[in-house]
Protein backbone atom coordinates (compact mmCIF):
# COMPACT_ATOMS: atom_id res chain seq x y z
CA UNK A 1 0.00 0.00 0.00
CA UNK A 2 1.53 3.21 -1.23
CA UNK A 3 1.35 5.40 1.84
CA UNK A 4 2.88 2.67 4.01
CA UNK A 5 5.65 2.15 1.46
CA UNK A 6 6.48 5.87 1.63
CA UNK A 7 6.49 5.82 5.44
CA UNK A 8 8.83 2.83 5.50
CA UNK A 9 11.09 4.45 2.90
CA UNK A 10 11.26 7.65 4.97
CA UNK A 11 12.16 5.61 8.05
CA UNK A 12 15.01 3.93 6.15
CA UNK A 13 16.33 7.19 4.70
CA UNK A 14 16.03 9.06 7.97
CA UNK A 15 17.81 6.29 9.85
CA UNK A 16 20.68 6.26 7.35
CA UNK A 17 21.18 10.01 7.68
CA UNK A 18 20.89 9.84 11.49
CA UNK A 19 23.61 7.16 11.71
CA UNK A 20 25.78 9.33 9.44
CA UNK A 21 25.30 12.24 11.84
CA UNK A 22 26.07 10.19 14.94
CA UNK A 23 29.25 8.76 13.39
CA UNK A 24 30.33 12.25 12.34
CA UNK A 25 29.77 13.74 15.79
CA UNK A 26 31.59 10.86 17.48
CA UNK A 27 34.61 11.22 15.20
CA UNK A 28 34.29 7.63 13.97
CA UNK A 29 33.06 8.32 10.42
CA UNK A 30 35.01 6.52 7.71
CA UNK A 31 34.62 6.41 3.95
CA UNK A 32 33.14 2.91 3.92
CA UNK A 33 30.45 4.11 6.35
CA UNK A 34 29.45 6.79 3.86
CA UNK A 35 29.35 4.28 0.99
CA UNK A 36 27.14 1.82 2.88
CA UNK A 37 24.80 4.48 4.25
CA UNK A 38 24.50 6.14 0.85
CA UNK A 39 23.51 2.76 -0.58
CA UNK A 40 20.90 2.30 2.15
CA UNK A 41 19.58 5.79 1.48
CA UNK A 42 19.34 4.91 -2.22
CA UNK A 43 17.22 1.87 -1.39
CA UNK A 44 14.78 4.16 0.42
CA UNK A 45 14.70 6.49 -2.57
CA UNK A 46 13.99 3.58 -4.91
CA UNK A 47 10.81 2.74 -2.97
CA UNK A 48 9.68 6.27 -2.16
CA UNK A 49 9.82 7.72 -5.69
CA UNK A 50 7.53 5.26 -7.50
CA UNK A 51 5.10 5.18 -4.58
CA UNK A 52 4.95 8.98 -4.62
CA UNK A 53 4.20 9.02 -8.37
CA UNK A 54 1.47 6.41 -7.93
CA UNK A 55 -0.27 7.98 -4.94
CA UNK A 56 -0.86 11.41 -6.51
CA UNK A 57 -3.83 10.35 -8.70
CA UNK A 58 -5.47 8.84 -5.60
CA UNK A 59 -5.31 12.17 -3.76
CA UNK A 60 -5.85 14.77 -6.50
CA UNK A 61 -8.96 15.33 -8.67
CA UNK A 62 -8.48 14.06 -12.20
CA UNK A 63 -8.61 17.49 -13.81
CA UNK A 64 -5.93 18.86 -11.46
CA UNK A 65 -3.10 16.41 -12.13
CA UNK A 66 -1.02 18.82 -14.21
CA UNK A 67 -1.32 21.51 -11.54
CA UNK A 68 -0.45 19.04 -8.79
CA UNK A 69 2.67 17.89 -10.62
CA UNK A 70 3.59 21.50 -11.31
CA UNK A 71 3.38 22.23 -7.57
CA UNK A 72 5.64 19.24 -6.92
CA UNK A 73 8.17 20.53 -9.44
CA UNK A 74 7.90 24.00 -7.89
CA UNK A 75 8.58 22.81 -4.34
CA UNK A 76 11.49 20.50 -5.18
CA UNK A 77 13.86 23.07 -6.71
CA UNK A 78 12.78 25.73 -4.21
CA UNK A 79 13.83 23.42 -1.38
CA UNK A 80 16.69 21.61 -3.09
CA UNK A 81 18.51 24.37 -4.94
CA UNK A 82 17.51 27.55 -3.08
CA UNK A 83 16.44 27.04 0.55
CA UNK A 84 18.28 23.75 1.08
CA UNK A 85 21.84 24.88 0.35
CA UNK A 86 21.36 28.04 2.42
CA UNK A 87 19.96 26.06 5.36
CA UNK A 88 22.72 23.46 5.02
CA UNK A 89 25.45 26.08 5.13
CA UNK A 90 23.88 27.71 8.18
CA UNK A 91 23.51 24.40 10.05
CA UNK A 92 27.08 23.32 9.28
CA UNK A 93 28.38 26.67 10.50
CA UNK A 94 26.26 26.37 13.65
CA UNK A 95 26.60 22.69 14.61
CA UNK A 96 29.06 21.17 12.17
CA UNK A 97 28.38 18.42 9.61
CA UNK A 98 27.19 15.93 12.25
CA UNK A 99 24.58 18.32 13.62
CA UNK A 100 23.45 19.17 10.10
CA UNK A 101 22.96 15.48 9.29
CA UNK A 102 20.94 14.91 12.46
CA UNK A 103 18.74 17.91 11.63
CA UNK A 104 18.26 16.45 8.16
CA UNK A 105 17.26 13.12 9.71
CA UNK A 106 14.60 14.88 11.77
CA UNK A 107 12.99 16.23 8.58
CA UNK A 108 12.11 12.66 7.59
CA UNK A 109 10.12 12.47 10.80
CA UNK A 110 8.18 15.52 9.64
CA UNK A 111 7.52 13.75 6.33
CA UNK A 112 6.27 10.65 8.15
CA UNK A 113 3.88 12.75 10.23
CA UNK A 114 2.55 14.36 7.05
CA UNK A 115 1.98 10.93 5.51
CA UNK A 116 0.19 9.73 8.63
CA UNK A 117 -2.16 12.71 8.33
CA UNK A 118 -3.37 11.62 4.90
CA UNK A 119 -7.01 10.68 5.38
CA UNK A 120 -7.81 7.00 4.73
CA UNK A 121 -10.39 6.33 2.07
CA UNK A 122 -11.87 3.21 0.45
CA UNK A 123 -9.59 1.66 -2.12
CA UNK A 124 -9.98 -1.29 -4.46
CA UNK A 125 -7.06 -3.68 -4.17
CA UNK A 126 -6.03 -6.65 -6.24
CA UNK A 127 -5.92 -10.20 -5.06
CA UNK A 128 -2.49 -11.04 -3.68
CA UNK A 129 0.02 -12.29 -6.23
CA UNK A 130 3.71 -13.06 -6.33
CA UNK A 131 6.23 -10.24 -6.65
CA UNK A 132 7.58 -11.69 -9.89
CA UNK A 133 4.09 -11.94 -11.38
CA UNK A 134 3.49 -8.29 -10.50
CA UNK A 135 6.77 -7.28 -12.14
CA UNK A 136 5.96 -9.26 -15.28
CA UNK A 137 2.54 -7.63 -15.53
CA UNK A 138 4.08 -4.18 -15.28
CA UNK A 139 6.72 -5.08 -17.86
CA UNK A 140 4.11 -6.40 -20.29
CA UNK A 141 2.15 -3.17 -20.02
CA UNK A 142 5.23 -1.03 -20.66
CA UNK A 143 6.27 -3.17 -23.61
CA UNK A 144 2.81 -2.78 -25.18
CA UNK A 145 2.98 1.04 -25.25
CA UNK A 146 5.43 2.70 -27.62
CA UNK A 147 5.20 6.03 -25.81
CA UNK A 148 6.22 4.27 -22.58
CA UNK A 149 9.05 1.94 -23.55
CA UNK A 150 10.36 4.37 -26.14
CA UNK A 151 10.64 7.18 -23.62
CA UNK A 152 12.32 4.95 -21.05
CA UNK A 153 14.93 3.81 -23.57
CA UNK A 154 15.41 7.37 -24.84
CA UNK A 155 16.02 8.59 -21.30
CA UNK A 156 18.48 5.77 -20.58
CA UNK A 157 20.69 6.62 -23.56
CA UNK A 158 20.36 10.40 -23.22
CA UNK A 159 21.29 10.23 -19.52
CA UNK A 160 24.23 7.99 -20.41
CA UNK A 161 25.54 10.71 -22.69
CA UNK A 162 25.01 13.91 -20.70
CA UNK A 163 24.34 13.32 -16.98
CA UNK A 164 27.86 12.21 -16.10
CA UNK A 165 29.57 15.14 -17.87
CA UNK A 166 27.14 17.63 -16.38
CA UNK A 167 27.45 16.40 -12.80
CA UNK A 168 31.17 15.65 -12.80
CA UNK A 169 32.57 18.42 -14.98
CA UNK A 170 30.52 21.49 -14.04
CA UNK A 171 32.37 22.11 -10.72
CA UNK A 172 35.69 21.39 -12.48
CA UNK A 173 34.77 23.80 -15.28
CA UNK A 174 33.81 26.62 -12.91
CA UNK A 175 37.02 26.31 -10.91
CA UNK A 176 39.62 25.54 -13.58
CA UNK A 177 38.29 26.96 -16.84
CA UNK A 178 36.21 29.94 -15.71
CA UNK A 179 38.34 30.83 -12.69
CA UNK A 180 35.23 30.90 -10.53
CA UNK A 181 34.67 30.40 -6.80
CA UNK A 182 32.34 28.14 -4.81
CA UNK A 183 29.96 31.11 -4.67
CA UNK A 184 29.89 31.21 -8.48
CA UNK A 185 28.98 27.52 -8.60
CA UNK A 186 26.28 28.18 -6.02
CA UNK A 187 24.80 30.97 -8.13
CA UNK A 188 24.88 28.78 -11.23
CA UNK A 189 22.93 26.02 -9.45
CA UNK A 190 20.56 28.57 -7.93
CA UNK A 191 19.73 29.87 -11.39
CA UNK A 192 18.79 26.30 -12.28
CA UNK A 193 16.36 26.32 -9.37
CA UNK A 194 14.85 29.58 -10.59
CA UNK A 195 14.46 28.07 -14.06
CA UNK A 196 12.64 25.03 -12.63
CA UNK A 197 10.34 27.15 -10.49
CA UNK A 198 9.49 29.43 -13.41
CA UNK A 199 8.69 26.50 -15.68
CA UNK A 200 6.52 24.88 -13.00
CA UNK A 201 4.53 28.10 -12.58
CA UNK A 202 3.98 28.47 -16.31
CA UNK A 203 2.99 24.85 -16.97
CA UNK A 204 0.82 24.78 -13.86
CA UNK A 205 -1.01 27.90 -15.01
CA UNK A 206 -1.37 27.03 -18.70
CA UNK A 207 -1.76 23.27 -18.37
CA UNK A 208 -0.23 20.59 -20.55
CA UNK A 209 -0.42 21.14 -24.33
CA UNK A 210 -2.56 19.02 -26.61
CA UNK A 211 0.51 17.58 -28.34
CA UNK A 212 1.99 16.54 -25.04
CA UNK A 213 4.39 13.87 -26.31
CA UNK A 214 5.76 16.25 -28.93
CA UNK A 215 6.07 19.03 -26.35
CA UNK A 216 7.82 16.71 -23.92
CA UNK A 217 10.44 15.59 -26.43
CA UNK A 218 11.05 19.10 -27.74
CA UNK A 219 11.51 20.37 -24.17
CA UNK A 220 13.91 17.57 -23.29
CA UNK A 221 15.83 18.02 -26.55
CA UNK A 222 16.27 21.71 -25.76
CA UNK A 223 17.29 21.03 -22.17
CA UNK A 224 19.90 18.48 -23.23
CA UNK A 225 21.29 20.84 -25.85
CA UNK A 226 21.68 23.46 -23.10
CA UNK A 227 24.36 21.22 -21.54
CA UNK A 228 26.57 22.25 -24.45
CA UNK A 229 26.22 25.80 -23.17
CA UNK A 230 28.40 24.90 -20.18
CA UNK A 231 31.22 23.91 -22.49
CA UNK A 232 30.83 27.07 -24.59
CA UNK A 233 30.74 29.41 -21.60
CA UNK A 234 33.62 31.82 -21.07
CA UNK A 235 32.13 33.55 -18.03
CA UNK A 236 30.16 32.35 -15.01
CA UNK A 237 27.05 34.30 -16.03
CA UNK A 238 26.90 32.34 -19.29
CA UNK A 239 26.94 29.08 -17.34
CA UNK A 240 24.11 30.52 -15.21
CA UNK A 241 22.02 31.07 -18.34
CA UNK A 242 22.74 27.52 -19.54
CA UNK A 243 21.73 26.10 -16.14
CA UNK A 244 18.52 28.16 -16.09
CA UNK A 245 17.53 26.98 -19.59
CA UNK A 246 18.42 23.36 -18.86
CA UNK A 247 16.38 23.16 -15.68
CA UNK A 248 13.42 25.13 -17.03
CA UNK A 249 12.99 22.87 -20.06
CA UNK A 250 13.77 19.69 -18.11
CA UNK A 251 11.11 20.58 -15.53
CA UNK A 252 8.49 21.45 -18.16
CA UNK A 253 8.99 18.09 -19.86
CA UNK A 254 8.99 16.21 -16.56
CA UNK A 255 5.65 17.70 -15.44
CA UNK A 256 4.04 16.60 -18.70
CA UNK A 257 5.67 13.15 -18.50
CA UNK A 258 4.49 12.42 -14.95
CA UNK A 259 1.00 13.69 -15.77
CA UNK A 260 0.87 11.49 -18.86
CA UNK A 261 1.79 8.38 -16.85
CA UNK A 262 -0.82 9.20 -14.22
CA UNK A 263 -3.51 9.68 -16.87
CA UNK A 264 -2.81 6.72 -19.12
CA UNK A 265 -1.47 3.98 -16.83
CA UNK A 266 -4.11 2.03 -14.83
CA UNK A 267 -3.77 2.95 -11.18
CA UNK A 268 -3.04 -0.61 -10.05
CA UNK A 269 -0.03 -0.68 -12.41
CA UNK A 270 1.22 2.85 -11.84
CA UNK A 271 3.66 1.98 -9.05
CA UNK A 272 5.18 -0.84 -11.09
CA UNK A 273 5.45 1.31 -14.21
CA UNK A 274 7.08 4.12 -12.24
CA UNK A 275 9.54 1.62 -10.77
CA UNK A 276 10.46 0.46 -14.27
CA UNK A 277 10.76 4.09 -15.30
CA UNK A 278 13.30 4.73 -12.56
CA UNK A 279 15.13 1.45 -13.18
CA UNK A 280 15.51 1.81 -16.96
CA UNK A 281 16.02 5.58 -17.11
CA UNK A 282 18.89 5.70 -14.63
CA UNK A 283 20.25 2.22 -15.29
CA UNK A 284 23.24 3.48 -17.29
CA UNK A 285 24.17 6.36 -14.96
CA UNK A 286 27.04 4.51 -13.26
CA UNK A 287 28.58 3.97 -16.70
CA UNK A 288 28.04 7.65 -17.54
CA UNK A 289 29.92 8.75 -14.42
CA UNK A 290 32.70 6.21 -15.01
CA UNK A 291 33.27 7.27 -18.63
CA UNK A 292 33.25 11.02 -18.01
CA UNK A 293 36.75 11.21 -16.53
CA UNK A 294 38.56 9.27 -19.27
CA UNK A 295 36.69 11.08 -22.05
CA UNK A 296 37.41 14.49 -20.53
CA UNK A 297 41.07 13.55 -20.10
CA UNK A 298 41.22 12.60 -23.78
CA UNK A 299 39.41 15.54 -25.41
CA UNK A 300 39.06 18.18 -22.66
CA UNK A 301 36.30 19.09 -20.22
CA UNK A 302 34.70 21.81 -22.34
CA UNK A 303 34.71 19.66 -25.47
CA UNK A 304 33.17 16.78 -23.51
CA UNK A 305 30.30 19.00 -22.33
CA UNK A 306 29.65 20.31 -25.84
CA UNK A 307 29.67 16.80 -27.30
CA UNK A 308 27.43 15.50 -24.50
CA UNK A 309 24.85 18.23 -25.10
CA UNK A 310 24.76 17.83 -28.87
CA UNK A 311 24.80 14.03 -28.96
CA UNK A 312 22.28 13.77 -26.11
CA UNK A 313 19.94 16.18 -27.89
CA UNK A 314 20.16 14.21 -31.15
CA UNK A 315 19.45 10.93 -29.31
CA UNK A 316 16.46 12.41 -27.50
CA UNK A 317 14.95 14.04 -30.58
CA UNK A 318 15.33 10.90 -32.71
CA UNK A 319 13.05 8.88 -30.41
CA UNK A 320 10.17 11.26 -31.14
CA UNK A 321 10.00 9.64 -34.58
CA UNK A 322 9.58 6.05 -33.44
CA UNK A 323 6.59 4.55 -35.27
CA UNK A 324 3.53 5.04 -33.07
CA UNK A 325 5.23 7.33 -30.55
CA UNK A 326 2.85 10.25 -31.15
CA UNK A 327 -0.30 8.21 -31.84
CA UNK A 328 -1.27 8.46 -28.16
CA UNK A 329 -1.75 12.22 -28.57
CA UNK A 330 -4.68 11.50 -30.90
CA UNK A 331 -6.03 8.53 -28.96
CA UNK A 332 -5.93 10.30 -25.59
CA UNK A 333 -5.98 14.09 -26.04
CA UNK A 334 -4.75 15.99 -23.01
CA UNK A 335 -7.60 18.49 -22.96
CA UNK A 336 -10.03 15.78 -21.81
CA UNK A 337 -10.36 16.00 -18.04
CA UNK A 338 -10.44 12.25 -17.77
CA UNK A 339 -7.46 11.77 -15.49
CA UNK A 340 -6.04 8.28 -15.12
CA UNK A 341 -7.72 5.41 -16.89
CA UNK A 342 -9.90 3.15 -14.85
CA UNK A 343 -8.56 -0.16 -13.62
CA UNK A 344 -9.94 -3.18 -15.43
CA UNK A 345 -12.10 -5.47 -13.30
CA UNK A 346 -9.96 -7.59 -11.02
CA UNK A 347 -10.57 -10.19 -8.42
CA UNK A 348 -10.48 -7.78 -5.54
CA UNK A 349 -12.04 -6.70 -2.32
CA UNK A 350 -13.02 -3.16 -1.55
CA UNK A 351 -11.25 -2.46 1.71
CA UNK A 352 -13.08 0.29 3.58
CA UNK A 353 -10.74 2.56 5.45
CA UNK A 354 -7.60 1.42 3.63
CA UNK A 355 -5.08 4.28 3.68
CA UNK A 356 -4.47 6.04 0.38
Amino acid sequence: ERRRVMIAADAVRGSAVAVLGVLSLSGNLELWHVVVLAGLYGVGNAFFGPAFDAIVPELVPKAELTKANAIDQFVRPAAWRLAGPAAGGFLIALWGPGGAFLTDAATFGVSIVALLLIRPRPRTVEAAGSMFADVREGFRFVRSKVWLWGTLVAAAFAYLVFIGPQEVLLPFLVKNELGGSPADLGFILAMGGIGSITAALIVGHRGAPRRYITFMYLAWTGSTLAVAGYGLANFAWQAMVACLVFNALETAGTIVWVTTKQRLVPSHLLGRVSSLDWFVSIGLLPLSFALTGPVAAAIGAQQTLVAAGVIGAVVTFSFLFLPGMRAVEVEHPMDRADGPVEDPPVSAATVAGSPS
